[in-house]
């Protein structure tokens, strides 16, 4: 059922009439796709743009991170078990967007830091259970009280409208098709 609407939802946003409208900042022609013919610039390209965009955020990110070992991932996946509780690597994977063999990397690394603690799954016990501890939820209460400031100046110079716009195509890009 869920996988018929995405397909109607793909089909109506592969169907839909684009009408013009009136942006600030760079020309249309800039935002424009190259034709065929035209010269490839990798700088303008949607990859490319998305890139360095995450790489300022994750700048920004370290510089006010209270623990500058922490990566945006790592917090990511704690703050994954801080709201849904202890959770198979599996789940924590599908939660975060991180593929298997990188979750199975960042967890080794918040277990080496304390952080969480592994334990079997007492309904399948080829499963494990990772679960956040005491040192992980005080690490999570520190770096989330910087996470507004870490955002609002990810998206500093952008007008509120823009700061929505660019949150809900980013949302629309990586949604699951």
């Amino acid at each position: 059922m869920a996988v018929a609407r995405k397909r109607k939802s793909a089909e109506k946003v592969r169907s839909a009439e684009v009408e013009p409208v009136a942006i600030d900042g760079p020309s249309l022609d800039a935002l424009t796709l190259p034709e065929a013919s035209q010269r490839y610039e990798f700088s303008e390209q949607a990859g490319h743009l998305l890139r360095k965009a995450y790489q300022r955020h994750t700048a920004i990110f370290q510089k006010l991170s209270p623990d500058p070992q922490m990566t945006s991932v790592q917090l990511c996946v704690l703050c994954a078990l801080a709201e849904q509780g202890p959770a198979s690597l599996t789940t924590l994977g599908r939660a975060t967007a991180v593929d298997p063999a990188t979750m199975r990397g960042v967890v080794e690394r918040l277990r080496d830091r304390g952080f969480v603690a592994l334990s079997p799954d007492q309904a399948d016990r080829r499963k494990v259970l990772v679960s956040l501890t005491d040192i992980g939820a005080e690490s999570v209460a520190r770096s989330v009280a910087n996470a507004g400031e870490i955002t609002r100046l990810t998206l500093q110079g952008l007008s509120v409208a823009e700061q929505v716009a660019l949150t809900y195509l980013l949302k629309k890009i990586s949604a699951d098709n």
